[in-house]
């Protein structure tokens, strides 16, 4: 299946229009039944060497809720983690920020687009279904902006196969409104496969990467950095 980017109806969206609100909350529903925040949890703590980090950014952080469900995975954190939620809008809610709060994480939201942010140096960086976005060359982009100054990224992304192509069509069966079956099936057509992450890195001699697929619908690349 060529990979194929299009718009997607949540993007055009304002953030108080009520089909934006439902598909947000869809969008909470269809990562749970990927399975991506447990398959986040667990590449972070594999990467990490340890039961977590100080810090992580997830670009395209929508609400905050996906990070969120990652940080309730995580050991627990005592005090002085820091989620930061980065995206073009601002859709945390303060009831988001207080939960992180309860669970030991202070929660910043920073609003801005992502080609314009730079991470600071050893950060943790994530992204859940946020590259397919992007055509190639626009992902070379960022993750030469990563790569400069990261130590590890993770991203989640729709697996573009038959099978995720399939489920993305039944959504309706878990009451998702016209703008997420929409786009699921869209994200599918852009998402991943095989080693196409790996090829767009643009350091491949200081940086250990893995690509893979996870779980029945999801594709997992992760980038850890090996040398300073």
């Amino acid at each position: 299946m060529k990979r194929t980017v299009q718009s997607e109806l949540l993007d055009t969206l304002p953030p108080a229009d009520p089909r934006a609100r439902h598909s947000r909350r869809d969008l909470r529903r269809v990562n749970a039944w990927m399975g991506n925040a447990a398959i986040m949890a667990q590449a972070l703590s594999a990467n990490l060497n340890g039961p977590g980090t100080s810090s992580v950014t997830e670009i395209g952080a929508g609400d905050g809720h996906f990070l969120l469900a990652v940080a309730k995975k995580l050991p627990p954190a005592g005090t002085g983690r820091t989620a930061v939620l980065l995206d073009r809008q601002n859709t945390v809610t303060p009831e988001t920020v207080t939960v992180f709060s309860r669970l030991g994480w202070s929660a910043r939201v920073v609003v801005r687009d992502v080609f314009d942010w730079m991470p600071g140096r050893g950060e943790t960086v994530i992204a859940n279904l946020f590259l397919h976005h992007f055509e190639a060359a626009l992902l070379v982009d960022l993750f030469s902006v990563i790569a400069r100054r990261a130590s590890l990224f993770v991203a989640i992304e729709p697996r573009r196969a038959a099978w995720p192509l399939l489920c993305s069509r039944l959504l309706w069966a878990i009451g998702c409104n016209g703008v997420t079956r929409h786009d699921a099936v869209v994200s599918v057509r852009a998402g991943f496969a095989g080693r196409e992450l790996s090829s767009l890195w643009p350091d491949k001699t200081n940086w250990h990467l893995t690509e893979q697929s996870a779980g029945p619908f999801s594709h997992l690349f992760t980038a850890r950095r090996i040398t300073e």
